[in-house]
């Protein structure tokens, strides 16, 4: 069974997105029913997936594309051509950022809603539908405070 959740992400207080709404497929590892799903488990499924896709994507700026016209004048819309090429040597650690993610809940810097619905702790259990929404709100600390 796949579900598939949005995810999206504001800061309190600003109208504007974090970053553009994207969509998850959870596996049914993750979501298993005879397996309880808890927040930590849904952020740990999260960020192994971003890091597996970051990865994804350095593997692929490191190889030389042939670009089309087409991608040619995107690029110049833009300002920038990328043939790629490059190696940036970034290198993410799964287990700490997993850990970072955790620990940025717990220190209260960000706050996790699951269809409108604040979740807590990150031993709540949580339950998915077909096209949950996942929202994370980003608090920004007040200045000189």
């Amino acid at each position: 069974m796949l579900s598939n959740i949005t995810i999206s992400g504001k800061i309190l207080g600003r109208n504007k997105s974090l970053f553009p709404d994207w969509n998850l497929s959870l596996d049914s590892t993750a979501l298993s029913p005879d397996k309880k799903l808890t927040l930590s488990d849904l952020l740990t499924y999260i960020v192994k997936s971003e890091v597996s896709a970051f990865r994804t994507r350095q593997e692929q700026r490191r190889l030389i594309s042939v670009l089309s016209q087409e991608a040619i004048n995107e690029g110049a819309l833009r300002g920038k051509i990328d043939m790629g090429g490059k190696d940036y040597q970034q290198v993410v650690d799964e287990t700490e950022a997993i850990e970072t993610a955790l620990q940025g809940f717990e220190d209260g810097f960000y706050y996790v809603f699951i269809d409108d619905q604040q979740i807590e702790s990150l031993e709540q259990l949580i339950s998915l539908k077909e096209d949950s929404q996942l929202l994370f709100l980003r608090l920004v600390p007040l200045v000189g405070g």
